[in-house]
Parts: structure tokens; sequence; C-alpha cells
């Protein structure tokens, strides 16, 4: 499927009935937003609770909760450095430093360019390989500045 880049009504109103309009179902419909869209923006929240007959608070509250469903565009490129216990004790907070300075954009954002968005993630559950990070869905293990920027490196090569 290819991704829209701005809200489309009527698309979105296509989703919504494809699950049948059920509020039971917002988790669902929020994943094919993000399928559609790559985000859930403000006139998606808006009218997923109007045609599903919720409040845009209960929307927005289903969607800020869970990581994944961003209210902006991620960049074309997502990184997640993992923050859980057993990376932190081998040192993803001074990879997520490193990550931060060498992306040019901080946990969280997207880099200006749109090239890179970097989130915290709190588990990888590749524990016995930390500290991990996640590159559009890939893990990777025992990764270390230099081996950060290696992987930078590759992506920067296609």
């Amino acid at each position: 499927m290819n991704r829209a880049t701005r809200h489309d009504p009527a698309i979105a109103s296509e989703i919504i009935a494809g699950f049948g309009a059920k509020p039971e179902l917002l988790v669902q419909i929020l994943n094919a937003f993000v399928a559609r869209y790559g985000h859930v923006s403000k006139d998606a929240v808006r009218q997923i609770a109007d045609e599903l007959n919720l409040t845009r608070a209960d929307v927005h509250g289903v969607a800020s909760y869970y990581h994944d469903f961003r209210s902006e565009p991620a960049g074309r490129t997502v990184i997640k450095v993992c923050q859980a216990e057993s990376c932190q004790a081998v040192g993803s907070r001074a990879l997520t430093a490193h990550a931060e300075e060498t992306l040019g954009t901080a946990l969280h954002e997207t880099r200006a360019d749109g090239r890179y968005t970097l989130e915290p993630v709190y588990c990888l559950g590749n524990c016995a390989c930390s500290p991990a990070v996640m590159v559009d869905g890939r893990v990777y293990g025992r990764v270390d500045p230099a081996r950060f920027d290696a992987i930078v490196a590759a992506l920067e090569e296609k």
C-alpha cells in the first residue's frame, strides 16, 4: 500500500469502515492509519472520534499511550535505542548521547532534513546482546559508538 502524505477524509472513512466503525477496534484502526500515513494526525484523531462516536480525548489518549502511534511523520529512517535496564547496565545511556550527537537530533525528534527519527524503546528482547538498537525494524546487538557509526555509515551509502 502506498503511503499517503496528507490526511484524506475519504480514505480515512474507508479505513474506519473497514473495521465496522467499532470503537472497540480503535487500536486496530490506529494501526491502519499508521500503515497508511505513517502517523496519526490531529485531523485523523478528530475524524476517528467523530466516526466512532468517541471523544477526541479518548482517541488521543490511546494514540499517545502507545509509542508507535506518532502524531507527526517519522523520518525516512527510524532508529530506536533500547533504554531498558539490561541495556543501561552496559552503556545505552552513553550510546544514546552518542546517537543524538551523531544524528544531530534528540530522542523523540526527527532531524530537520527528515532523514532520521531517534526514539527510545524499552526492550527489544535482545538483552543477552545489550546494548541494542533497532533500525527500521532490524535489531542490532552489542552496539557501541563505533558500531553505531558503522550502521549509520551503511545507511548513508543507500
